[in-house]
């Protein structure tokens, strides 16, 4: 498999420092996620979906056929598909169902997918066999395999380990759906990334070795 030369670890390394200072000025921007968490849930996908697709799609992989345009309308139409897929599923799960709630999981659902499926939509487009590869199986292969794969992970296991506290009797604000969730995933995103970073290094030099 062709090695993509722009996927060096200081130019991923680059691509993650990008979109944590976007989702650090988006909770700047924010008001409060427990005091208005569908303002704030709609301002943090609102900044980093943008920010996301615009940097993923400098890693598309197909770039004799494809331009850098087309991978970022790929990130924006991958965005509102992982958006219906993440919402089904935490509904499925026992997310609250209402027209209190409804607004407050397509938000969610959208920042899910800006963590998860909108990278992997620009960098993979509809690759079935990429698609697969890193999300089923986990065979990660290059550089930016990790880069995708292991914050999307990270995003899911931390929302999933956030919605613990929701059903114990409490009776705190920031239990309700999707706040202490939405931490969770922003914080399993950022442990991902710096992960990924890691088994990024972790492979160049061994490939280097090899060399």
């Amino acid at each position: 498999m062709k090695k993509n030369k722009n996927s060096s670890p200081s130019k991923l390394l680059l691509s993650h420092l990008v979109c944590g200072i976007g989702l650090a000025s988006s909770f700047w921007l924010a008001d409060n996620l427990i005091d208005y968490p569908l303002e704030t849930l709609c301002l943090l996908w609102l900044v980093q979906a943008p920010v996301v697709i615009l940097v993923y799609s400098f890693f598309r992989k197909d770039k004799n056929q494809s331009s850098y345009l087309k991978a970022v309308t790929r990130g924006l139409l991958g965005l509102p598909v992982g958006a219906v897929v993440n919402a089904l599923g935490a509904i499925a799960l026992g997310a609250p169902v209402g027209s209190r709630y409804i607004l407050r999981t397509l938000n969610w659902s959208l920042l899910m997918s800006a963590f998860a499926f909108a990278p992997a939509a620009s960098v993979y487009g509809s690759s079935w066999v990429d698609w697969h590869r890193i999300f089923a199986n986990t065979k990660l292969i290059e550089s930016i395999d990790y880069m995708i794969c292991i914050p999307a992970y990270g995003a899911v296991i931390g929302a999933w380990f956030g919605a613990w506290p929701m059903p114990l009797d409490w009776e705190r604000t920031w239990q309700e759906w999707p706040i202490c969730v939405t931490y969770g995933a922003i914080l399993g995103y950022l442990v991902g990334m710096l992960a990924s970073f890691g088994f990024v290094v972790h492979v160049s030099r061994q490939r280097v070795k090899g060399d």
